[in-house]
C-alpha cells in the first residue's frame, strides 16, 4: 500500500500544483495541506522511524521559515512558500539541496521564457483565454509553482521515501 501511495500521491499533487499555478496563478492552501497530510499517512503506512520523521519535519520547517521571509520581502508568493515547504517535508534533507538548485534553475528558465513571450506580439486568439492573458501580462507575476513542482518531480525518485518504497 505504501508503494502505491509513494508512486501516486506526491506526483499527482505536484502536477495539480503546477496546473493550478499555470491556470489561476494560485496554489490552493488545501493542496499544501494535502501534501502535509499525505506525508503523515505515508510515515504511518511506510513505518518511518521517529528520527526520520523529525528530520523530514525539520527540513520542511526550515524551508517554510526561509520562504516565509522571501514572501514577506515580496520575492515569492505565499502559495510558492507553502508548496516549497511541503515539498521539503517529503524530500527531507538528503535531496533538499538538489531540489533547491533544480527549482532555481527551472524557475530561471521559466521566468526568462515568460519574459521572452511577453516581449513578442501575441495573436488575438490568445486573449480569449484568461490564464494565457494573465501570463502574458507584464504586470502579472510568474507562476513559479510550475518550476517548484517540476523540480520536485525530477528530484523525487532520488529521495529516501522513494527508495524505501521500492525496496519493499
Amino acid at each position: 500500500m505504501a508503494e502505491i501511495f509513494v508512486l501516486l500521491v506526491f506526483p499527482t499533487l505536484m502536477a495539480f500544483a503546477a496546473a493550478s499555478d499555470l491556470i489561476t496563478m494560485t496554489i490552493p492552501n488545501r493542496l499544501s495541506l494535502a501534501l502535509v497530510a499525505g506525508f503523515g499517512v505515508l510515515a504511518i503506512l511506510g513505518g518511518m522511524g521517529a528520527e526520520a520523521i523529525l528530520l523530514h519535519v525539520a527540513a520542511g520547517g526550515i524551508v517554510l521559515a526561509v520562504t516565509f521571509g522571501m514572501f514577506a520581502l515580496g520575492w515569492i508568493g505565499g502559495g510558492d512558500a507553502k508548496l516549497a515547504a511541503a515539498t521539503a517535508l517529503w524530500l527531507g534533507f538528503d535531496t533538499l539541496p538538489d531540489y533547491l538548485v533544480t527549482a532555481t534553475i527551472a524557475g530561471g528558465f521559466l521566468t526568462l521564457g515568460i519574459l521572452v513571450l511577453r516581449g513578442l506580439p501575441a495573436p488575438p486568439f490568445v486573449y480569449r483565454w484568461a490564464w494565457l492573458s494573465r501570463i502574458l501580462d507584464p504586470k502579472s507575476g510568474v507562476p513559479y509553482g510550475i518550476a517548484l513542482a517540476a523540480a520536485a518531480l525530477v528530484v523525487y525518485p532520488q529521495s529516501d521515501i522513494w527508495a524505501a518504497a521500492l525496496a519493499r
